[in-house]
């Protein structure tokens, strides 16, 4: 493995729980990724001169440890398998102060034309480097599951539109603002069940993410008129599993969806917590069926 990512959890990036936003995780993987790609000959040099680039389809990550204000980390990464026109990447994020590994993630790039998305073949030299970086990956991988079928019981979540800001190095919109906006969605499906930012704040409760697992098929361009919808998709004793869905206002095209898993947390014993009676009643009414 190779160290791909390292600093500090700045005060401004910790949410509501008090522990480090999920979506600057994802800007740290973004960063990860990159960092191996340069080592390819696959980076931000071979972007700016080739006019192709490898864009982040799939991600799946598992929350291990939480990472709190001010905390130091870093990160290793490798090489898990070799496609035609895609590769797949293993990062482990660590707490640099105790060691404890953090986060596991899975995150597959396709090599494509910059302009036009095109799936472009890695070449022989690039798949010979990817395979020397080629590591052991123990985790396990994400369960598969049925996603849910029709618009009945999705709420709307966020309207917006992408900022210029939001651009990365390959000229579309960078992980974290994917993420930001399913945050913002699922906030406003939570509070329809009574798991409002009122009563998290009052009773010193919150959702703490254990698994997201983030499908991007489409790139967010400035302009973009961006809709997002969420749906529960399963409820337990504290725990909820949350699925977003990401649309492009104007043409209908599906941009990303997100399977987010978490549990209701005791913020100060910093565990999980039974959800209370009359929430988990509502959040039961509003379960929506998954295809199959």
């Amino acid at each position: 493995m190779i160290e791909s990512c390292r600093g500090l959890v700045a005060a401004w990036e910790v949410d509501h729980v008090g522990h480090f936003t999920v979506a600057y995780y994802h800007q740290r993987i973004e960063d990860a990724g990159f960092t191996v790609l340069e080592a390819l000959g696959l980076g931000p040099t071979y972007t700016r001169s080739e006019r192709r680039g490898c864009f982040t389809t799939d991600c799946h990550v598992r929350y291990l440890h939480e990472l709190r204000s001010g905390d130091i980390y870093h990160a290793q990464s490798g090489v898990l398998s070799v496609e035609e026109t895609a590769l797949v990447f293993g990062h482990k994020l660590f707490d640099s102060a105790s060691g404890a590994l953090c986060t596991t993630v899975t995150q597959r790039v396709a090599h494509a034309d910059l302009a036009t998305g095109a799936p472009i073949a890695l070449a022989a030299a690039s798949r010979r480097a990817a395979e020397a970086h080629r590591i052991d990956w123990p985790e396990p991988p994400p369960e598969r599951r049925p996603r849910p079928r029709g618009d009945e019981g999705f709420l709307d979540g966020v309207l917006d539109t992408v900022e210029p800001q939001e651009m990365n190095i390959l000229g579309r919109s960078s992980l974290t603002h994917y993420v930001h906006r399913f945050s913002a969605s699922g906030g406003h499906l939570m509070a329809a069940f009574g798991m409002t930012p009122d009563y998290m704040r009052t009773e010193q409760r919150g959702l703490s993410t254990f698994e997201f697992q983030l499908n991007i098929a489409g790139p967010l361009r400035p302009g973009d008129l961006v809709r997002v919808q969420s749906a529960l998709v399963h409820v337990g004793n504290s725990s909820l599993r949350l699925f977003h869905r990401m649309t492009n206002r104007h043409t209908g095209e599906e941009v990303a969806t997100l399977e987010q898993s978490g549990v209701h947390l005791d913020r100060e014993a910093r565990r999980s917590a039974p959800l209370p009676g009359a929430l988990r009643a509502k959040a039961l009414a509003m379960l929506v069926r998954a295809a199959g």
